[in-house]
């Protein structure tokens, strides 16, 4: 099957994910090269990723995890990086608390792409997806409908946020059914760059777990084109 360019007219994206790391397992590559580009990125992350170091307390997970990930972002050209409140990693549930919260930051940000991870229940190399995972891009997905619509979340209106229909894209990531494709092969090094700022977490995954570079030429390497790298993603357009 052949896949369709990424859509380039936009200016302003909000990319979404559960946890600190998640969106340098691929997406950073294409957002280096959106900020190349000129267009203005935001991240926004769930949890601080405070239940993902085995061998340290929550309580000092957390910060250190949220450090690396502003340290990654800025490795590809993200300044704008922000964390939601009150949910704990790994046991994110996908109700109406989740999706208002999204749906405040969407109004706020007022992104024209919006970014996320595969909910289902499997990655196409068939490794189970995390619960957080799940959670978070289903609920995504309906807070851009509900960031649109005055009557949804009306407390959101009285906090000064109007309602915003400005999403034009929705881009999953990690799919087995992608749509769209872009070359990423110019800003690779500053994808693995950006992953390698998660020191202390990739640190604590062990001596075997690949290295940055070998981790994203497995995500992104083209087989047919060695040396040329894609970021992948099933795109909705509204």
């Amino acid at each position: 099957m052949t896949l369709e360019p990424f859509p380039t007219d936009w200016t302003r994206a909000l990319c979404i994910a559960a946890h600190p790391d998640d969106l340098e397992y691929g997406t950073a590559a294409a957002v280096a090269a959106w900020t190349d580009a000129g267009k203005e990125i935001s991240y926004l992350l769930a949890t601080r990723g405070e239940a993902g170091i085995a061998s340290m307390a929550p309580g000092q997970a957390g910060p250190l995890r949220e450090q690396e990930e502003r340290d990654g972002a800025r490795e590809v050209g993200v300044h704008t990086v922000d964390f939601l409140e009150g949910f704990a990693d790994g046991v994110v549930e996908g109700g109406l608390g989740l999706r208002r919260d999204l749906a405040r930051e969407i109004r706020r940000l007022r992104p024209e792409l919006v970014t996320t991870m595969t909910y289902a229940d499997v990655f196409p190399s068939g490794g189970l997806n995390q619960a957080d995972h799940r959670a978070v891009g289903l609920a995504t997905i309906d807070a851009v409908a509900a960031a649109g619509n005055r009557w949804i979340f009306p407390e959101l209106v009285e906090e000064g946020l109007e309602p915003w229909e400005g999403v034009r894209w929705i881009a999953v990531t990690g799919t087995s059914n992608p749509t769209h494709v872009m070359d990423v092969t110019e800003t690779f090094d500053r994808a693995v760059a950006s992953l390698a700022a998660h020191a202390e977490y990739l640190l604590a995954l062990g001596p075997h777990y690949p290295t940055p570079s070998e981790l994203l030429g497995q995500i992104l390497g083209d087989p047919d084109q060695p040396g040329r790298y894609h970021w992948a993603a099933t795109v909705h357009a509204r």
